[in-house]
């Protein structure tokens, strides 16, 4: 791999002209996102915030809670290598309105989606970890991403029982082909 400064437990920058990754270097990823306090960890490509294209390879273990949030003028992508996750995206109010059911190519899940509006969404990893490939516009400002209102910060004690029910509730938006879903009616 190309070499890398450590910016944070989570963030590793790689430097140099030309990026490459390997399979130990993706072990080495996933072994920090495994074993961060937020469960996450991620390898960009860009070398610097203000690059007005941002790559990244971001593995999230089970049980990372990313707060409901948006991105006014960004679409961002997502290519899973591996594991599995959900994207939920909801209404500005909360409800969900789509589940996209994501795996790696040979899953038969989607394994690529982007996201080209400013909607609320949050992931859901359904394996030990997952691994993929984001991109998305840049320059970053975390100051720009819209969390919702309606969903506690990470560092929130109620935080764990939000991603719990949240959970549950994805559970019902399951379409039969496993792949998207719409929430569905409870019946009475």
């Amino acid at each position: 791999m190309t070499a890398v400064i450590v910016a944070s437990t989570d963030v590793l920058l790689a430097t140099g002209g030309v990026v490459t990754v390997a399979a130990r270097d993706v072990a080495a990823v996933v072994a920090r996102g495994v074993s961060s306090p937020r469960r996450r960890a991620r390898l960009c490509a860009h070398p610097r915030p203000s690059d007005p294209l941002h790559e990244m390879l971001i593995c999230l273990a089970r049980g990372t809670y990313v707060r409901p949030h948006r991105h006014a003028g960004k679409s961002e992508s997502f290519h899973v290598i591996e594991g599995e996750l959900d994207v939920v995206l909801f209404d500005d109010g909360g409800t969900i309105r789509d589940v996209i059911r994501m795996g790696p190519y040979q899953s038969g899940k989607a394994f690529y989606y982007r996201l080209m509006e400013p909607a609320f969404h949050t992931v859901l990893v359904n394996s030990p970890h997952a691994l993929f490939h984001e991109t998305t516009n840049g320059p970053f400002d975390p100051a720009a991403a819209e969390f919702a209102n309606w969903a506690p910060p990470e560092d929130a004690p109620e935080a764990a029982e939000y991603l719990s029910a949240l959970r549950a509730r994805v559970i019902d938006c399951q379409d039969a082909d496993g792949t998207a879903g719409e929430p569905q009616q409870e019946n009475a």
